[in-house]
């Protein structure tokens, strides 16, 4: 081994020895491995070291982004000195020992090329993503590249729904009620002596989710997010039912449970007559309790209803509806998009008369507040109304 190589073989693990003084678990045989792959690619080619040291010394992809910042410094440390001039004539033998040791960080300056193009791999902990930017940003005020975003993140959010003890008992080792029958089977193979004992408790299920929609004239500008909610949901949860409203109630659950989105709410879409027309909120709820009710309202069903409240026909037969649909299910929780503004006040003559047998009144106008339906959905208590109860508001 000449000495020049042997200088590269000692200095060459330098970035590893880095990378774990920072924690990452670099082992003794990775560093060896990235040693041998520097010798099959181009040193000099910032792209073809960082895959190369990504390979072989990244293991889990939480530690992706401290080994970019700890490269890009690295490299960074390459450029900032001075590049070595070459020597017009060979060098003699008796002043090679005095030559500075050949470091991958010099051996990288020296062979990468002003036309090399640096790679992105800064540090972006403390900057601010588009969805940060988006949490407070009203949905009507986004340009329609933000609300492609907000699909996107509308997409990707979790959601989860407070559950219910049912009357069905399952084997629990932990349960408080003995398993009679169990035992009495046990029992039969020991003579009738019960010399172990078997456990159940009540089953705990997820309480079913009903989704209603006012896709009328004055809520056109929210639909196709609301409808991209509703899909989000439904692939969240198996008891889903969708619903939406303008002159006339439409299911579209079949079509939300397709599972390429954009053909789901394209299909959701064309199958509502009445897209973008009047509003008839208590015809809707009428059609709804006379013909869904018993069917998807059962075991304590949650019910969220997106509307601004603007009603155009009979408010005495939109207060009959709603006073009958918040006794059949668990909750009843209103969204409106107008409740963001700090100067909306519900004084519209449909908003008013749905009021008072409402149980949770929110907005739905940013992704702040589909956060916070999310965190209200998974609040609810498992039996009963919560503080603000529906008592009080009658």
């Amino acid at each position: 081994m000449t000495t020049e190589s042997g200088y590269f073989l000692e200095n060459i693990l330098l970035f590893p020895r880095l990378l774990r003084q920072a924690g990452l678990p670099v082992s003794p045989e990775q560093s060896l491995d990235f040693a041998r792959a520097l010798t099959l690619i181009d040193v000099g080619s910032q792209d073809q070291v960082y895959h190369a040291a990504r390979s072989f010394l990244v293991t889990r992809q939480e530690h992706l982004q401290l080994f970019t910042v700890i490269f890009n410094r690295f490299w960074q440390a390459a450029g900032a000195g001075p590049t070595p001039r070459p020597q017009p004539m060979p060098i003699a033998p008796r002043q090679q020992k005095q030559r500075p040791p050949l470091t991958p960080i010099t051996l990288m300056a020296q062979k990468a090329g002003q036309q090399d193009q640096e790679r992105d791999v800064t540090d972006r902990s403390e900057t601010y993503s588009p969805a940060e930017l988006l949490q407070h940003k009203a949905f009507a005020d986004m340009t329609p590249e933000e609300l492609e975003t907000v699909k996107r993140l509308i997409q990707e959010m979790q959601w989860e729904v407070s559950r219910r003890v049912t009357r069905r008992r399952v084997a629990d080792r932990r349960g408080h009620l003995l398993h009679l029958r169990r035992v009495m089977r046990t029992a039969a193979q020991y003579g009738g002596v019960p010399l172990q004992l078997a456990w159940q408790n009540r089953k705990v299920k997820q309480r079913p989710l009903v989704l209603l929609a006012d896709v009328s004239g004055s809520m056109e500008k929210y639909a196709r997010l609301m409808l991209q909610f509703f899909y989000s949901v439904s692939h969240s949860f198996k008891e889903v039912e969708c619903f939406v409203f303008g002159t006339r109630l439409t299911r579209i659950t079949p079509q939300l449970k397709l599972k390429n989105i954009d053909r789901a709410i394209d299909e959701a879409a064309g199958e509502v007559v009445d897209w973008a027309g009047g509003t008839r909120i208590g015809d809707s709820l009428r059609t709804f309790n006379r013909r869904w009710s018993r069917r998807v309202l059962r075991r304590g069903a949650i019910v969220l209803l997106v509307s601004d409240g603007w009603e155009r026909g009979d408010v005495s037969g939109l207060k009959q509806e709603m006073a009958y649909l918040q006794r059949r299910c668990h909750r009843l929780i209103w969204l409106n998009p107008l409740l963001g503004k700090t100067t909306y006040r519900p004084l519209v003559e449909g908003m008013s008369a749905a009021l008072p047998y409402v149980d949770d009144f929110l907005p739905i106008h940013n992704l702040q507040s589909l956060t916070a339906i999310a965190r209200r959905l998974a609040s609810l208590r498992q039996s009963g109304p919560t503080s603000t109860s529906r008592r009080s508001k009658r």
